[in-house]
């Protein structure tokens, strides 16, 4: 046990040792509670008395390996706790989802992480075992702490601008609804947008939220940018809700009609190699393209234009592997009643 817990906490430096592979004690004490390092990017933090409001939660970063902002946000959070300004009031799972492409500064290693969270996943390989191994750990984690209400943010930065740079995604189950008072934190949290899916995609957040009934959305908060270069007090609002589960507490709320919401009409495939998408690789997310326009020319697919109806583009990345989702196509939607 770690004699000083304000000082010589070792989850106050906890990004750069996981990073670093260095040697980290399985467990120490918190102000609050106590921590748990199950191997490198996986750390449970366990509260002697939960809060009143403590959620179980998931907080993971870095399923992307250089979408740095995230990850600097959940390591000042740790910092706090591990200085006793914060003081622990529930039950988290602190993910690093992809240390060695962070080392690397690149998204993945070998495939797309973001896409491989399926119990039956065949593959292996670094991304494919480090699916499993993350699997493994939601598995453990919401089996062990059963009580409170079960919670996944999943944080991300886009690779491109966009009209709503803070945005969350919604992950389709037909098992789980969004509870009302998720819209109303996401919008104190000044999340600007709500895009919900619209069927089973295999990300990490609808993994927890399609297997355990989470809450569960991915986040993103910006830009993916380098080690040093985020603007982190345009998420102060975020960190403040992270702040607030962390110590079991009730998060900030705001009205929920503050953001756009928007539905997933349809999404653009990459069926071969002579794949193009129509619009500069520049374009932002939320872009609207009007009835008529061409979006995509395909060697297999053929063309792609979109119909009677306008539709906006979300994520489109031209170089997805054949077989993977080069764009959202996605229309606006009213926000829900209150």
């Amino acid at each position: 046990m770690l004699e000083n817990p304000m000082l010589e906490n070792p989850i106050g430096n906890w990004l750069t040792l996981s990073l670093e592979e260095a040697e980290f004690p399985t467990r120490g004490p918190l102000p609050g509670g106590h921590f748990r390092w199950h191997g490198h990017g996986l750390l449970e933090l366990v509260p002697d008395h939960p809060g009143p409001s403590a959620r179980a939660c998931v907080l993971s970063v870095g399923i992307h390996g250089n979408e740095t902002a995230p990850m600097e946000l959940l390591d000042g959070l740790l910092g706090r706790l591990a200085r006793g300004e914060l003081r622990l009031g529930a039950p988290i799972l602190v993910i690093l989802g992809n240390p060695e492409a962070t080392r690397q500064g690149v998204r993945f290693v070998g495939t797309n992480l973001n896409r491989l969270f399926r119990p039956d996943l065949p593959e292996t390989g670094l991304e494919p075992d480090r699916a499993r191994a993350l699997m493994a750990a939601v598995d453990t984690f919401f089996a062990r702490h059963s009580g409170p209400g079960r919670l996944h943010y999943d944080l991300h930065t886009a690779i491109r601008d966009s009209h709503y740079p803070r945005f969350v995604v919604s992950p389709f189950t037909e098992r789980t609804a969004v509870e009302a008072e998720q819209w109303r934190w996401l919008a104190a949290a000044d999340i600007q947008a709500v895009l919900h899916q619209h069927r089973h995609s295999w990300t990490f957040s609808h993994y927890s939220k399609h297997t355990h009934g989470a809450q569960a959305f991915t986040l993103e908060l910006g830009r993916a940018l380098p080690f040093g270069h985020n603007d982190l007090p345009l998420l102060t609002p975020m960190g403040d809700l992270l702040a607030a589960l962390f110590e079991g507490r009730e998060p900030p709320r705001a009205p929920p009609a503050r953001m756009a919401y928007f539905r997933v009409e349809h999404e653009l495939m990459r069926e071969s190699a002579a794949f193009r998408l129509a619009f500069p690789d520049d374009t932002p997310n939320f872009t609207t393209f009007a009835t008529g326009t061409l979006l995509a020319e395909d060697g297999r697919a053929g063309e792609t234009r979109v119909g009677e109806t306008p539709l906006a583009v979300v994520f489109p990345n031209a170089a997805v592997e054949v077989g993977a989702r080069a764009a959202l196509l996605v229309r606006p939607e009213p926000p829900p009643t209150e």
